[in-house]
């Protein structure tokens, strides 16, 4: 029995006049997703495992490195582990665009991302 590996999916955007960039990881238990303007770069990351299902609230969240985009890392993490229901891994990494300005258009790419993942047909090999 071969078990199934990590699937891995790049999406980008272009808007005013830079590329947001999403590296999607996911394996059985987990996803790591690097966010970044212009080239695949790590940055701040936070993790976020998800409540059990017959907890009330949101995921719980960390920072494992950085501070700079410290308040999106978070928010992305916790609110993939929330959809997923996985442990989950978010890297925000900015040079020139501010963080909230960058929110709206990593949010389309993890929307985009955790959409087209829940749509894939099962592959077997």
């Amino acid at each position: 029995m071969q078990l199934e590996r990590a699937k891995v999916v790049k999406e980008e955007l272009q808007k005013i006049d830079t590329r947001f960039l999403a590296v999607y990881v996911e394996a059985k238990n987990s996803c790591m997703i690097m966010l970044s303007e212009n080239e695949d770069k790590l940055g701040t990351l936070a993790i976020a495992v998800p409540k059990s299902k017959d907890v009330v609230g949101t995921a719980t969240s960390s920072v494992l490195l950085g501070d700079k985009n410290e308040i999106s890392a978070r928010m992305f993490a916790e609110y993939v582990a929330s959809k997923k229901g996985k442990i989950a891994m978010v890297s925000v990494y900015l040079d020139k665009i501010g963080e909230i300005q960058a929110q709206e258009f990593f949010m389309h790419l993890l929307d985009k991302l955790i959409k087209s993942e829940s749509q894939r047909e099962p592959t077997t090999t």
